[in-house]
């Protein structure tokens, strides 16, 4: 009987180690899995979640349907395809809340011509810059506002967080700076008269003139924080990814042929231009 015990004793142990063995087994595969469906670890596999701003046009906007469009929008979808994400869902935040947000995982990315800066770098990782431009003095004619000189003891208007903000602070310390969260509520600001002027993006600068018959005091370029996209830093796979992705964009002219339709009769830096290299 106790010949036979130990037998039972012994084939259930057996067994059981069989099992265990099964088990892990199963369990590496359904891990190996995960990452072959999910190499970039996103949010949801096969879609990049994206914060972004409705009210940057011609970079990121919404138009009369509610949909996000513009230059980097289109630029950005395309190389999500490029890495071979079909689905990408953009969604609109406050400028100053995009990178936390995408430090902590509530998003894949934050595409809106975020400028890439020693600071911003300590957040969040970014992608090679895709886009460079200038930064403008928006005026309503009757503040007398005719250069950046002019601005000392003036209310300016900057969006809190952005590159505008950072460059005002350092270069404009005679002007008082009031914050808003977004171009839209600045530029009602500026016309109706809580501030004398708004500092923001060239490119967006020009249709808000036209729309609501503002002046540009100063024109002022800004080569040194190009545009990148924002990645958290956990993800290094998915920077690397679009890194390849968006150089192969400009090297096949698909970045020219966007770049032309958004921002007709602009200047176009040659290295993002084919044959241009890495930046």
């Amino acid at each position: 009987m106790r010949i036979i015990s130990r037998l039972k004793t012994t084939a259930l142990a057996a067994a059981a180690a069989g099992s265990l063995l099964l088990l892990t087994a199963c369990g590496g595969a359904s891990a190996g899995s995960q990452a072959q469906d999910n190499p970039y670890d996103l949010i949801t596999p096969g879609q990049i979640r994206v914060a972004s701003l409705g009210d940057a046009k011609p970079y990121t906007f919404t138009d009369s349907s509610g949909k996000f469009t513009g230059f980097d929008v289109e630029f950005f979808t395309d190389v999500a395809h490029r890495v071979g994400i079909d689905e990408v869902v953009f969604t609109g935040q406050d400028f100053s809340a995009i990178l936390p947000a995408v430090a902590n995982g509530q998003f894949d990315a934050g595409v809106a011509a975020i400028g890439i800066t020693p600071e911003r770098k300590q957040t969040v990782d970014f992608s090679d810059g895709y886009l460079a431009g200038y930064l403008t003095v928006l005026t309503r004619k009757d503040t007398g506002i005719k250069s950046a000189k002019d601005l000392a003891g003036h209310r300016l208007a900057v969006v809190q967080g952005s590159l505008q903000e950072a460059y005002a602070v350092k270069h404009f310390p005679q002007a008082n700076l009031v914050r808003f969260p977004d171009n839209n509520t600045a530029i009602s600001g500026l016309n109706s008269g809580a501030v004398d002027a708004h500092f923001l993006d060239y490119e967006a600068a020009k249709d808000y003139a036209k729309k609501f018959d503002l002046l540009s005091a100063a024109d002022i370029p800004s080569f040194d924080a190009p545009a990148g996209f924002a990645v958290s830093k956990s993800n290094p796979e998915l920077k690397k990814a679009l890194d390849k992705a968006l150089h192969e964009s400009m090297e096949d002219g698909t970045w020219k042929k966007l770049y032309e339709k958004w921002f007709p009769g602009s200047p176009m830096p040659k290295q993002y231009l084919p044959g241009g290299g890495k930046n």
